[in-house]
């Protein structure tokens, strides 16, 4: 386990954040989702961002991806500060080097597996690269599907077309919100071995949200969030030491929660998500 603060700064940065704050809503109804956090994402690598519900994973992805804007500090993209793009110009960020992976497949019906593929790149007027797009296919086993609408294809074959989508314009980066989340675990665990494919085999980088230790298992680096709070990492952990991790951080939510009033209701919904 390496502490957040002694995080590597000679790396070369896919994205990274410095003093992130996200804050909803104001006086007493306010919710720091993220309380000032610094991270870095290596190009190249895979990396899984795990935490209790309503640690903030979901909303650092966001604001990561450019999907949302940060209340304080500076969220980057290679060397692209996105607090100084226009409205234009983070839609171009988003099209043109990000790449999304959502829980939901958000393929278009009327369109065949190889035209969601291109897509993107459709949209942009930009012609793809046909040996890295076979490349891509190749690597997630879509060949004999290409011609099949999302309705023709099992979830797991969606979730494919969805992660070729997204590295087909090889993107910088790649941010994956619970992937396998509508998927039944060989349909995930399929996807996940693809997405691990494309960083050691295309030396993609990808930066997965996700709630499950066995996904999580998967990545080069899992980092840990807590009360909008970086808390540490590790690095290619087995899903048992994940789990367990994870449970030092709930009991100490549950704890917190105690000591700021919860209602038993609430105390009754933190025991049950330990037990789970």
């Amino acid at each position: 386990m390496s502490d957040a603060s002694t995080l590597a700064t000679d790396i070369m940065a896919a994205a990274r954040a410095v003093g992130a704050v996200k804050i909803y809503g104001s006086g007493e109804t306010e919710v720091r989702a993220l309380a000032g956090v610094d991270i870095t994402f290596e190009q190249g690598k895979f990396t899984a961002i795990m935490g209790p519900s309503g640690s903030g994973k979901s909303t650092l992805m966001h604001c990561m991806a450019a999907l949302d804007n940060l209340t304080e500090g500076q969220a980057y993209i290679g060397d692209t500060d996105l607090s100084t793009l226009t409205d234009k110009e983070l839609t171009m960020l988003r099209r043109d080097r990000v790449g999304f992976i959502f829980q939901a497949f958000n393929l278009v019906p009327t369109l065949n597996a190889i035209e969601n593929i291109t897509l993107p790149m459709d949209l942009a007027k930009r012609q793809p690269d046909q040996e890295w797009v076979d490349n891509v296919i190749a690597t997630v086993g879509l060949s004999d599907r290409l011609t099949h609408r999302p309705n023709e294809l099992s979830g797991g074959q969606q979730q494919r077309v969805a992660v070729s989508r997204a590295l087909a314009s090889q993107p910088e980066i790649i941010f994956a919100d619970e992937p396998t989340g509508n998927l039944d675990s060989r349909s995930g665990n399929d996807v996940l071995k693809f997405m691990r494919d494309a960083v050691d085999d295309l030396g993609q980088t990808i930066v997965m949200v996700t709630h499950d230790a066995k996904a999580a298992s998967y990545a080069d680096r899992t980092v840990f969030l807590a009360d909008g709070l970086l808390q540490g990492e590790m690095l290619n952990p087995t899903a048992e030491q994940i789990l367990d991790y994870m449970k030092i951080l709930q009991v100490g939510q549950f704890v917190r929660a105690i000591q700021e009033g919860a209602t038993m209701e609430e105390v009754l919904e933190y025991m049950k998500d330990l037990d789970d």
